[in-house]
């Protein structure tokens, strides 16, 4: 039973394949067409999991992620409630909705069709499944749980926002639900906005930041935006938001209640940026706590699962772990709308055809390893056609040789095995680096990732030693947990003190520079970090990487940040990985066994004009 789930034509497209309940393949369209979030139709993705099939085999049913129909309703509805307010809506979505999502089927027929050569495609199965089913099921089916609590959050679906539901074996039950526009992930996308980053990208941006104010804002959002209850259901206040009538997220009602001009990207972020960030940050914890409490009760359940995008919001779940509220928590590493896929294909495969599900003993996810993969002969016909400077070293040199590198401070690129699916990079597509150096966070923000000096970066870590280091008592294999660094480990000398700076003149680098720990450059301001536990059965070449810098350094710990630069995906293929590589300060690109060193390639043509356009001042 081959079933190939589509999401698309909102943001972060994907496709997924899964043959008898197993995930055989799930893959972001940007990652081919290299737009951050792509959101057109993912034939490449397509194209991709349809190559991991044979030529025998046929897809019994495509599934798409999300009822174009309920979409148009809750759109129809909206564009009648701020009548005649609402040319600039219409304006933006006509097209999207009446040219597009409600013509997805023909897109996947077309696509099919060509697979079989341009005749009648033998699938005449096209599913839909409700985005927020979508959703529930991504994070229920691949989990290791026979039964759980399952709640997802995002922006919006079709008319849903937030959903409490259960899994059981095979089955799904949505038992509540909120709906637009009463969203947790548009209020927490209208403070994204207002702070000055890109909405369905830099939510995690204003995460980031948060930790560098006090939430001195929380009560005016209580008292004036959101009316949250005790259950964590909540309805927002629309008349401070512009969402709803405009293209954009917030208008001049929101800077008179706060006080504060809406930042204009790129703007000097001040001191009232970071406490708006850390005041909606805390209003999200709360929610989420009080959802998880009311989801216990009305389920019964030990387990969780979540999904939808704000489930990647890390250091709510870490809150959330810390808790205690259920005994075991599992969240999906692709949980916004590119996990949709997955998540639909997932939902006919129990559903629709029935198949049995057999939980797995840890997760049935294969460590979101789910992408192209690329041989060391292909690697080496690559650099030898482009004439690149390489050596090829077996295993028991490669990761010995790697482990050196980092010790001496230099940054690495590393391609191996299959891509990530998902927004975090996990040892596949990976820049890495030594968590010891005091001025790395800021040398890889500024130098490599040319982005915002602010934004933390994650450990990974062996699994066998992560108590060691961070006050987490479970496994956090896919990135989404932030835990604080052990006390021992913290150098607490006044570094904490944030409020010294005057609130238009705060010197980022200087807060980011100070020591925290005995491991830097992944402690962020508040001495927490966004936890990787790496271990050999998910990931054995970057275990041993690990497992070698540990050895020459007694550190067990490096630094793991995703493969690219600001405003452009996560690398795919070598072509990706090398060009990234040279248009950067990294010091070593490994593509499985195959190392190259900046010092020894020839002089790059593009560099001097690409860094012009993406090196931050």
């Amino acid at each position: 039973m081959n079933i190939l789930g589509i999401s698309g034509l909102y943001h972060d497209s994907a496709a997924a394949l899964c043959c008898d309940g197993e995930i055989v393949a799930a893959v972001q369209e940007e990652r081919f067409t290299r737009k951050k979030a792509d959101a057109a139709f993912p034939e490449n993705a397509i194209q991709y999991c349809l190559s991991r099939l044979s030529g025998d085999d046929i897809i019994d049913a495509v599934v798409y992620y999300d009822n174009p129909m309920l979409t148009l309703d809750r759109w129809l509805h909206n564009c009648i409630q701020v009548s005649p307010d609402n040319s600039k809506i219409i304006r933006k979505s006509f097209y999207e909705i009446f040219g597009n999502r409600l013509w997805v089927h023909e897109k996947i027929k077309n696509i099919m069709m060509e697979r079989e050569g341009g005749g009648k495609s033998k699938c005449d199965k096209i599913l839909i499944c409700e985005h927020h089913i979508s959703h529930a099921a991504s994070a229920f089916y691949p989990s290791p749980f026979e039964d759980a609590a399952i709640i997802t959050m995002d922006g919006v679906g079709e008319w849903a926002t937030t959903t409490i539901g259960v899994g059981i074996g095979n089955k799904i039950e949505i038992l509540e639900q909120l709906n637009y526009p009463d969203s947790l992930g548009l209020l927490y996308s209208a403070f994204t906005y207002f702070c000055g980053f890109k909405v369905n990208f830099g939510e995690y941006k204003l995460m980031g930041l948060a930790p560098y104010g006090n939430p001195v804002y929380y009560q005016k959002i209580m008292d004036n935006l959101i009316d949250v209850k005790a259950d964590g259901s909540f309805r927002l206040n629309t008349d401070y938001f512009a969402f709803i009538h405009d293209t954009v997220m917030t208008d001049e009602k929101f800077e008179k209640l706060f006080g504060v001009k809406r930042r204009i990207p790129e703007d000097l972020i001040t001191r009232p940026y970071m406490d708006l960030a850390a005041s909606v940050q805390k209003v999200t914890e709360d929610i989420i706590i009080k959802l998880a409490i009311h989801a216990k009760k009305l389920t019964g359940m030990k387990n969780l699962v979540m999904a939808g995008g704000i489930a990647l919001n890390c250091v709510a779940n870490g809150i959330l772990v810390k808790n205690k509220i259920f005994d075991n928590i599992w969240i999906q590493p692709a949980a916004g709308d590119a996990g949709g896929a997955l998540g639909a294909a997932l939902y006919a495969t129990y559903n629709c055809f029935s198949c049995e599900r057999k939980p797995s003993a840890y997760d049935s996810q294969k460590g979101s390893y789910l992408g192209p993969e690329f041989t060391n002969d292909y690697i080496k016909h690559f650099l030898q056609e482009k004439r690149y400077k390489y050596h090829f070293y077996p295993d028991e040199e490669l990761f010995g040789i790697i482990g050196q590198c980092l010790f001496e401070n230099k940054v690495i690129g590393i391609l191996n095995g299959r891509m990530e699916f998902g927004p975090r990079a996990l040892g596949g597509r990976s820049i890495i680096a030594n968590p010891v150096s005091d001025k790395m966070q800021s040398k890889l923000n500024l130098k490599i990732k040319f982005r915002e000096s602010f934004r933390p970066f994650a450990p990974a870590v062996l699994q066998e030693r992560a108590q060691e280091y961070f006050d987490i008592t479970t496994e956090s294999p896919y990135m989404l947990l932030v835990a604080p660094v052990k006390d021992a480990l913290c150098e607490k000398n006044g570094a904490e003190n944030l409020d010294d700076q005057s609130s238009e003149n705060v010197d980022m680098l200087e807060i980011i520079n100070r020591k925290r720990s005995k491991i830097p450059a992944v402690t962020h301001v508040d001495y927490s970090a966004r936890i990787q536990t790496v271990d050999k059965r998910r990931n054995r070449y970057f275990y041993n990487i690990i497992k070698a810098f540990e050895k020459i350094s007694g550190c067990g710990v490096v630094v793991n940040t995703s493969f690219n630069v600001r405003g452009e995906p996560i690398v795919c293929t070598p072509e990706d990985a090398y060009l990234c590589f040279m248009r950067t300060d990294m010091d070593v690109l490994v593509m499985e066994n195959c190392l190259l060193l900046k010092e020894e390639q020839d002089d790059f043509e593009e560099e001097q004009e690409w860094r012009a356009i993406y090196e931050l001042d």
